[in-house]
């Protein structure tokens, strides 16, 4: 299957944050990644994204980051869509990043808001603006004020969508209300997705459009479920469903991409090897990991339609 050409069609549901293989010398293990793009895309996600937080982007360099792209994009052929991290505090790198993505056939970028410098309102919306016209790829805005001590306002928002280059915003403010009340100010096509699998049920019931998920790498088929059920208004059967993915999800979030490494190791799919300053998890995490990933129930049934 094909997946459509415009981001309104593929930006929404479980999009996995693909994490970057290492092996154990510290190089990247392309083979492993694709493997691990593979089973997102036999899964039926409709995008993955690469080179972001738990592909451990600000360690890779520029052959790296260009390789691991084309890696995605290669596997992916159409059946889904390939999202490539490309942020950075400075415009100049961000710019950089996203030729990068464009050159290696991303069919969007994800950009987050400068850190660090703490630009002011007009300082991120030039930064934005730049690099939308630097490329002809759509543009996701990743917010999250926990690690970029600023937020993008709203306002600067709308004045970004009237770019019609900008699609989506990766939504880490953990404000539940924020897609409901910016559905009345952006275009009806622009997407809202939520970075936090701790909430995912109650974003997407208060008008959210999806998912940038750490957990569904390790639990594709039950996230497709969760979505499932959602989509068909069975709203305690995908509480009940993200209930029984809590204790996990929690230790993920408490140490990414390490114990994500970590859990996906415990498959058989990857080395749990990462770079500095990101460090392997130390015996207890571990132990953790594997109690709470042991605890998930695999084979709920689906929700059926109706």
């Amino acid at each position: 299957m094909t997946i459509p050409a415009t981001p309104e069609a593929w930006l929404s549901g479980y999009i996995p944050d693909i994490p970057t293989p290492f092996d154990t010398k510290g190089e990247v293990d392309l083979a492993a990644f694709r493997r691990l793009c593979e089973r997102q895309i036999a899964a039926g996600v409709s995008a993955i994204l690469v080179c972001e937080t738990a592909g451990e982007a600000s360690t890779l360099s520029p052959t790296e980051h260009e390789a691991i792209i084309r890696a995605a994009v290669d596997v992916a052929r159409g059946r889904s869509r390939v999202i490539a991290g490309a942020g950075s505090n400075s415009t100049q790198h961000a710019i950089d990043l996203t030729w990068c993505a464009q050159a290696a056939g991303a069919d969007a970028v994800m950009s987050i808001v400068p850190y660090y410098n703490k630009p002011m309102q007009e300082g991120i919306y030039q930064h934005f603006r730049a690099i939308a016209d630097s490329t002809a790829l759509p543009i996701i805005v990743h917010d999250i004020p926990s690690l970029t001590m600023r937020e993008i306002a709203n306002s600067t928002l709308v004045r970004l969508a009237e770019c019609d280059q900008f699609v989506g915003l990766l939504d880490g403010s953990g404000d539940l209300t924020r897609p409901m009340r910016l559905s009345t100010l952006l275009p009806s096509p622009f997407r809202y997705l939520t970075g936090d699998d701790a909430i995912v049920s109650a974003y997407l019931v208060n008008g959210g459009d999806g998912c940038i998920s750490t957990i569904s790498n390790m639990t594709p088929a039950l996230c497709q479920k969760m979505l499932s059920a959602i989509h068909h208004g069975r709203l305690q059967a995908a509480w009940d469903l993200q209930k029984g993915l809590m204790p996990l999800q929690a230790c993920l979030s408490a140490n990414n991409p390490a114990a994500l490494k970590f859990a996906l190791g415990l498959l058989g799919l990857i080395d749990p090897t990462t770079r500095l300053p990101i460090v392997e998890l130390d015996e207890p995490a571990k132990s953790a990991v594997a109690i709470a990933f042991a605890s998930i129930d695999e084979d709920q049934p689906a929700i059926a339609e109706g």
